[in-house]
């Protein structure tokens, strides 16, 4: 995800149930259950135990419907409690793909 001073797309605050899929730094595969906490048409910030490293590939499921998104990792946060503030970033823009009213800024992404 782009700095704040260059946002693509405006963050929503959403708690949206998702999966995420990929393989942790040292570790092999992983897949993790947790949930969003900003969306935006680029991708999300999410809640993550799984180490994960900048530039990552993975696979982000919404479980309410299970459709999927390849992502990449464009931010890793500190841990706190076990969890890092992740980042992930759509490979491809979709405004669509989250379930909350989009604001007029995604309309251009």
């Amino acid at each position: 995800m782009a700095p704040a001073t260059e946002r693509r797309s405006e963050r929503v605050l959403a708690d949206v149930p998702v999966m995420v899929r990929g393989q942790s730094a040292g570790e092999g595969s992983f897949q993790e259950e947790t949930f969003t906490v900003t969306v935006n048409a680029h991708g999300a910030m999410v809640m993550l135990a799984a180490n994960v490293a900048l530039g990552q590939s993975i696979t982000l499921v919404r479980l309410n419907d299970l459709a999927e998104r390849d992502c990449r990792i464009a931010f890793r946060g500190r841990d706190h409690a076990g969890l890092a503030q992740v980042g992930l970033e759509f490979l491809e823009p979709s405004p669509g793909f989250w379930p909350v009213d989009a604001p007029a800024s995604w309309l251009g992404a």
